[in-house]
Order: structure tokens, then sequence, then C-alpha cells
């Protein structure tokens, strides 16, 4: 069987702990996903925040045109069984 895996997006910046939080659960999925770093990049920040409501913490993660949101609304969604079900869904 051969499963599809959506595009993920993780908008990050170096040292943040909930980022890499985020990309470890991701990695350990076997999920591959891009990495924007937006710590030194107006233009990229900009772009998160317009796409994630507003949000400007970090990490801001999108699973195809889904907003997921930050590290832990992605634990909550492995949590209660439904990360997997939108990454095949994406």
């Amino acid at each position: 069987m051969v499963m599809t895996m959506s595009k993920v997006i993780v908008y990050s910046t170096l040292l943040c702990p909930y980022c890499h939080r985020a990309k470890a659960l991701l990695r350990k999925k076997g999920v591959p996903f891009t990495e924007i770093d937006v710590g030194m990049d107006r233009e990229k920040r900009e772009e998160m925040e317009a796409r994630a409501h507003g949000s400007h913490t970090v990490p801001q993660i999108f699973i195809g045109e889904t907003y997921v949101g930050g590290s832990d609304d992605l634990h909550a969604l492995d949590a209660q069984g439904k990360l997997d079900l939108l990454l095949k869904a994406s």
C-alpha cells in the first residue's frame, strides 16, 4: 500500500524549542516537511502571519491547505488520532 503524503509546511525559528518538538514528531512519523525559517526574514514572517490568521508565534504548521496551529495543536491532533487522518486526506 502506497501512502500519499501531504505537503506539510512548518514556519519556525532556529532556537525555538516548540519548533524542534513539532519537527521531531513529524520526523518520528516519517512525514516529509518544508521548513521555513522566519527568524531573520521579515517577508516570510509576514507571509506566515497572514496564512495563520495573525498568529505570530512559532511554529505555525500547515498540512496541505489546512492550518493546524502550533506544536501543542499538532501533538493534540496526534493524541486524538486525527493527525494521520489529516495527513492522508491532504
